[in-house]
């Protein structure tokens, strides 16, 4: 890397550590009195411009009683989403026991879940109905893993079991997050460790789009059953990406067929077409 970009990650890291610095004393006097706290969603919509990101958002985010299902390209899309509408997550149990990060992801009330403990799914489930009636909105990455921005995963179904049956009120909003032209560079994709991956984006020139693009929100009661809700949210966000890419959706290829040193997926021709005309 060469120096300026070295230069840029040291700032774009400082920003962020100054920035948690202001905030940090409010937002902890807020959960003294034991308050919803603003501060983290404040904290991740700048830090999100901070690390390059360009954020529009589409759609009318519900403010309350909601469970967004979302497609996942990157460690960008929590900030991206956190910043639009203030949700906690559903994340893996190892990123509660990170140094830094699993201390930041807990002030936002993330709920760690361990996905290989099938005997503990009850207490997890348990624990994410308390979250949602706490939080009143919990966004969940039921793909598991990274995509490169111009495909979809199955959704996996264990973590929607919070919904059946569903709790009074709650609404499920499915959600697509767009990075154009800019999805095979930010995309964690391949065997790019967390680390290598923030110091590469972190580190990048100039700033990329990100589009959260908050989809019509529907009644679970509609569609019974976990895996009816998440076919339901699929076929909407797959939808709405087939709308951007001008066509289908194309197959991921696999983190492992993307190995180190791997050349990253082009954009699909009409993505890279209609970029053009958005600059």
């Amino acid at each position: 890397m060469s120096a300026i970009g070295w230069a840029r990650l040291w700032l774009r890291a400082a920003g962020l550590a100054l920035l948690l610095l202001v905030v940090l004393p409010f937002h902890l006097l807020v959960k003294l009195f034991g308050y919803g706290s603003p501060f983290p969603r404040l904290y991740l919509g700048i830090g999100a411009r901070i690390c390059g990101a360009r954020v529009r958002v589409r759609g009318t985010p519900l403010k309350r009683d909601v469970f967004f299902i979302s497609n996942h390209v990157s460690w960008i899309d929590i900030m991206a989403i956190a910043g639009a509408s203030g949700t906690a997550f559903v994340a893996k149990a190892e990123i509660g026991t990170a140094p830094v990060v699993g201390w930041m992801a807990k002030q936002n009330r993330t709920v760690f879940v361990a996905r290989e403990d099938r005997l503990g799914v009850a207490d997890q489930i348990n624990r994410l109905r308390d979250a949602l009636a706490e939080n009143w909105s919990v966004t969940v990455f039921p793909e598991g893993t990274t995509t490169d921005g111009y495909s979809l995963l199955p959704f996996k179904t264990p973590m929607l079991k919070v919904l059946e049956p569903p709790p009074p009120g709650v609404m499920v909003q499915p959600v697509l997050l767009w990075y154009g032209r800019w999805g095979r560079e930010i995309g964690w994709i391949g065997t790019e460790n967390g680390k290598d991956n923030a110091v590469r984006l972190l580190s990048r020139p100039g700033s990329f789009r990100v589009e959260v693009e908050f989809l019509e929100p529907f009644h679970p009661r509609d569609f019974p059953g976990r895996k009816a809700i998440a076919a339901e949210s699929r076929r909407r966000i797959e939808e709405a990406l087939a709308k951007r890419l001008g066509g289908p959706v194309r197959p991921f290829i696999g983190h492992d067929a993307l190995g180190a040193g791997t050349p990253v997926p082009e954009a699909p021709a009409g993505v890279l077409a209609a970029s053009r005309r958005d600059a």
